[in-house]
């Protein structure tokens, strides 16, 4: 297909719909039906499904560029970006190399995706979402605006994560060597909610239909199908099994 932008080498489907200045670099596999909005840039490689939705000024599948100061260590060899069928990625969203999304997900509007991350099937990512490196999200978990999630989390399926939940990995907080051994952001297992502007501290774990009410401090571990509450969160009493993700 000839289109101003699109590199010689990009595989284009048909029915594709492209806006003015979309850029597609070399090896960019475009499934049938593919929209990509005013401005859109897909870095070299990167796999995208039938009918995915692309907003304006999103950028999909680029490499990270570190601080020289930064913790990571930067790697050249990225996998590339795949965006599963049916999925759509909001304005101004960023999307990193390595990274997997699967079916029919939401990528809202400026939300940003790191590298070597996993996400499952009928996810939302909300607006402004941030979610960093190496994190696994299950399918149809849903993350609303302006949640910050970890690098190295785990999110299981079927997870409500509420507005402006901030979830951490290092309780060092950049000083001494030792923080190393330890960094680990949450794990939260499926079919629990977390409450808006609750606070989850690294390592802990939020069991299964376990529920963390908004504005709580989680320091320690929250058992299976509980509601905690407080600073720092404490159980208050059972989440009723008719509140549970299989009885709906």
């Amino acid at each position: 297909m000839s289109h101003p932008g699109i590199a010689p080498t990009a595989q284009v489907g048909p029915g594709c719909v492209f806006g003015q200045n979309v850029v597609v670099m070399d090896g960019v596999t475009l499934g049938a039906s593919v929209s990509l909005g005013h401005s859109v840039v897909v870095h070299p490689g990167t796999v995208i499904g039938d009918g995915v939705t692309v907003g304006d000024n999103a950028v999909l599948g680029r490499s990270p560029r570190l601080a020289r100061t930064s913790t990571l260590q930067a790697r050249g060899d990225l996998p590339p970006l795949e965006i599963g069928a049916g999925s759509a990625v909001g304005a101004g969203a960023v999307v990193y190399a390595g990274t997997r999304i699967g079916r029919d997900c939401l990528i809202a509007d400026q939300a940003f995706v790191r590298e070597n991350c996993v996400i499952g099937d009928a996810v939302i990512v909300g607006r402004g979402v941030t979610v960093e490196n190496e994190t696994t999200i299950g399918s149809y978990t849903k993350i609303q605006s302006q949640a910050y999630i970890t690098a190295w989390m785990t999110i299981e399926e079927h997870v409500f994560i509420a507005p402006c939940v901030v979830t951490t990995n290092d309780n060092y907080m950049g000083r001494t060597q030792e923080r190393f051994k330890h960094r680990k952001g949450p794990h939260i297992k499926r079919g629990a909610r977390v409450g808006a502007n609750s606070i989850l501290l690294p390592g802990v774990t939020i069991g299964r239909e376990a529920f963390v009410s908004a504005g709580a401090l989680v320091t320690r571990d929250v058992p299976d199908a509980v509601l905690v509450m407080g600073v720092p969160a404490r159980v208050i009493r059972d989440v009723p099994e008719d509140e549970f993700v299989d009885m709906q």
